[in-house]
């Protein structure tokens, strides 16, 4: 006969019941729908909250979005234009939020309306990104006069994020007066974000190895300024003469078209020491190609690769969007995988016109 006072160690007494995680009466409140007009008037009114949605609105790939987004552009776009676009570019670890921390912290006390386009890797297994850029940059994302929006990389080459060039418009349109891209990185399609920016900005460290060969030259032909970062304590002396080995690289590569003698800088976004010195840069750059033509020429160009950029994103999404196409696709990857047609022949039969 069992012993009523013995419980065997496998027995599993009841706990303690535990609340419910959650108000069993909450109701999450629905966000009130905005028609186009609304979304405009917002975003000319400098309202962030509004800015954000849009935002939201031009990176989703719902077709229905879509629509509303391209919509959203075009009656923007009038009032775009007015802003100094900023690309900020360098190796993981360079200090690139720490940077863009002080050095738009020093912009906003000047009386400028600074926003960020800040880009986050998104993964290839799961396509999520951390979006951790308003956590790095802790007193700019509170500051006033700033607007930092994170956004997934996803597919994009290049480094930023597929609408950044719609992005920058609608700040534009909401007031920002300089708008400031930075990338997820340096790689060999990073250099992308310089169709679609006004000065391109590399980012160095020193002491990291080989200075010449820890950088892709095409990158260092394409900056308009190369500025050796973490230029503080025991790391000063390295980055002076990491800086004076880039200068004598730089003479070795073409002179550019518009006529800027590309410069190189130290600082220490940490300490806030030579930022004022990267800034009278940017300045001067702004002021000599504005002189000479070239600053018009350049955002001649960016028109020109809004329109290639859009025609190949409608293209796209047309394509893949159709069911036929979704169909063919379907019957056409079990035979490749079979291999009883190669993906070549597969992809030739799916696009080919009658």
């Amino acid at each position: 006969m069992a012993n009523p006072y013995y419980e065997s160690a496998l027995t599993e007494r009841a706990g303690v019941e535990q609340p419910m995680q959650v108000n069993p009466n909450f109701k999450r409140r629905k966000k009130a729908e905005l028609t186009v007009d609304d979304y405009v008037k917002g975003i000319l009114d400098g309202d962030r909250t509004i800015l954000s949605r849009a935002i939201t609105m031009i990176e989703s790939e719902n077709p229905a979005h879509i629509a509303i987004a391209q919509t959203i552009i075009e009656r923007c776009l009038p009032h775009s234009g007015n802003s100094l676009r900023i690309g900020i570019t360098g190796v993981p670890g360079v200090g690139k939020s720490t940077f863009i921390e002080s050095f738009g912290g020093m912009l906003t006390a000047q009386g400028h309306k600074l926003a960020v386009l800040a880009i986050d890797p998104s993964s290839e297994r799961t396509k999520g990104s951390i979006l951790g850029d308003k956590t790095r940059m802790e007193t700019l994302s509170v500051d006033p006069n700033a607007f930092i929006r994170p956004s997934p990389s996803g597919s994009a080459l290049g480094g930023v994020a597929r609408k950044t060039r719609e992005s920058i418009i609608l700040c534009e349109a909401a007031g920002f007066d300089i708008i400031i891209v930075e990338t997820v990185g340096v790689g060999q399609s990073e250099t992308v974000v310089k169709s679609m920016v006004d000065f391109f900005l590399l980012l160095m460290l020193a002491g990291a190895g080989d200075e010449l060969q820890g950088i892709k030259r095409g990158i260092m032909e394409m900056a308009d300024a190369l500025v050796i970062n973490k230029a503080d304590g025991d790391n000063l002396p390295k980055a002076k003469g990491a800086a004076s080995q880039y200068r004598a690289a730089l003479k070795l590569f073409p002179k550019s078209d518009n006529g800027w003698d590309v410069p190189v800088e130290v600082c220490s976004a940490r300490e806030g020491f030579a930022l004022d010195k990267v800034w009278q840069i940017i300045q001067d750059f702004v002021t000599l190609t504005k002189g000479n033509g070239s600053f018009e020429r350049t955002r001649n160009e960016q028109l020109i690769n809004i329109f290639y950029h859009w025609i190949e994103y409608t293209l796209h999404n047309r394509f893949y969007n159709n069911e036929s196409t979704q169909t063919k696709i379907e019957a056409l990857l079990p035979l490749i995988q079979s291999k009883q047609i190669s993906p070549y022949a597969a992809a030739a039969q799916l696009t080919e016109t009658r």
